[in-house]
Parts: structure tokens; sequence; C-alpha cells
């Protein structure tokens, strides 16, 4: 349980909702901040605007998935007016506090660094990723059918990146019986992949393996997919970058060749939000609770 704990959630979007409503059962108080547009009716649960004086008897702060733009911007799905966190701000926690969110950019990590605050990137965790990947599969091969018009069975698939998303995705891909190239970097990756029954091979060799491509995932957040690569694809692949803005493949060169390319960052917080948000709960959750045992101890 959470009895006692005082959390305060700034912006978000219905992710949050699964996360206000799991703190909420462990008996936390919760504050709402930036949540002014939202009808959900949470009892026990207060809204406050985002001042020193909301923060500074908090636990913990949940952030969104982006928690927070290159100059402080909280984005809030529930509010019209524009949140930023400031060093001012982050100075009126409580030091032992701790402040949750997907993933920092070098603001927020600077922002908890300088006021010696704890960041958790939930995000890079194992078991967060892992979780997450399985509604990143199931949305990027949504969009897949979506915008083609042949099926997934029989097709040829590309699967650029053999971490937990593109391991998740080339399973199902293979499982709906699509013939799937794999590239990799590394050599345990590679025999991981053939061992799945997959068709490995290594991105330096990746143009010479891009023809006869229906389909390409990347999932790689570097620029993979080049004019050359792109060149050798045939007119009629669809692209698919699930990596993180700005993608792994060269739009500008895509749109110039005709080969459809679409960004697709965030899919779990698109295509299933209550389960990307029961995921996000659980491992907040889980971890304040750890943080809360070891104090008593």
């Amino acid at each position: 349980m959470l009895t006692g704990m005082q959390i305060g959630i700034i912006g978000g979007d219905a992710r949050q909702l699964e996360v206000i409503q799991k703190c909420s059962e462990l008996d936390a108080t919760v504050v709402l901040i930036g949540f002014d547009n939202l009808q959900n009716g949470f009892s026990g649960i207060s809204k406050t605007e985002l001042t020193a004086e909301a923060l500074k008897d908090l636990d913990a702060v949940i952030l969104p998935a982006v928690g927070t733009d290159d100059q402080g911007r909280v984005d809030s799905l529930f509010s019209s007016q524009e949140m930023y966190l400031t060093e001012e701000l982050m100075a009126a926690l409580p030091k032992q506090a701790t402040v949750f969110t997907g993933m920092a950019k070098p603001y927020l990590r600077s922002l908890c660094a300088n006021a010696d605050i704890v960041l958790v990137e939930l995000l890079d965790r194992d078991d967060v990723a892992i979780y997450n990947s399985i509604p990143t599969a199931e949305g990027a091969i949504m969009m897949a059918i979506q915008n083609s018009d042949i099926t997934i069975h029989g097709s040829s698939c590309m699967v650029l990146g053999f971490g937990r998303t593109g391991f998740t995705l080339a399973r199902t891909l293979h499982g709906m019986g699509a013939h799937v190239k794999v590239g990799i970097h590394r050599p345990e990756y590679y025999a991981r992949a053939h061992e799945m029954g997959l068709s490995p091979f290594y991105t330096s060799e990746l143009i010479s393996h891009a023809s006869k491509t229906d389909f390409v995932f990347n999932t790689i957040p570097s620029l993979i997919i080049t004019p050359q690569v792109i060149a050798n694809l045939p007119h009629r692949a669809l692209i698919i970058d699930l990596a993180s803005k700005p993608g792994g493949t060269d739009f500008r060169f895509a749109e110039k060749r005709g080969v459809k390319a679409m960004l697709a960052p965030g899919l779990p917080g698109i295509v299933a939000p209550k389960t990307a948000g029961r995921i996000m709960a659980d491992t907040i959750t889980r971890i304040m609770m750890q943080q809360a045992k070891d104090k008593e101890e």
C-alpha cells in the first residue's frame, strides 16, 4: 500500500488515467496538476496548478511518457494551459522525492541532477520496455495492414534492430506467416534469430538485402534507412519507423522516390493507452512500495 504517500501527477495523456487509478487504489494521496479539463471523477483526488506550494510536500512526481521538451514544457491532454518545469519549481520538491517519466530529455535530467532529485526513466527499464514491445508490435502491424493492399502472411518483412521491440515484432510477424529478415549487428543476436527460424543479416549489408521487401520496420534510433537503401527498395515497399524522433529514415528521399515512409514513435500510448498505462502504473507503484519498505528498514 501507498498509505501516507503524496503523489503529484503532472500532465500526460490517457495512460495517466490508469496511473491515477492505481495510486488511488493503493491509498496514496494524489494531486492532479494540469487536469483542469478532465471529466472523469476520481473520489478523494484533488486538482491544483503547477506551483512551488503544490510540490513542497510530495513524495513523488509522475510526468508524461516524454517528461518535458527542451524548454521544460509539460504536455497535458487534459488542459489547455501551458506548464513549464523550472529550477525554482524543482527546488521546492523534498530531497527524498522521486520523479518518474517514460524518457527524459537533457533539460529534465539537468533539472533533477541540479536539485539532487532521483529521476526514474521507465522506458530504460527492461521490464517496461519488454511489456511495451507488445502494443508497439501490434500497432506497427496494424499500420502495415491499413496502409497496404497485401496480407502480412506471405509477405517479405524486414525488421531492423533485434532489441526488445525488434524481437517481439519479428516473432509476431513470423507467427503470422511472413518471411522475416532481421537486420542485426551482434553475433549472438544473429544466432538467436537463426534459431527462431528467421533470416538474419548484418546491418552493414542492408543495401543488398533491401530488394524484394514489402514492409520495413525500423527500431534503430539512428539514420540507417539511407537514400542508398531506399533506392534499392521496391516502389511498393512501406517503411514504418518505430524509433524515437527523428527516426532512422531519410524521409525526404523516400518521398522523392515515391516510397511511403511513416514515423510512428510512442505507439503504446496511441493504440493501447489502457494497457500502456497499466504497465507504467504497476511499475511506478512497485518502485514506490519498495522505496517505502527500504525507508522503514
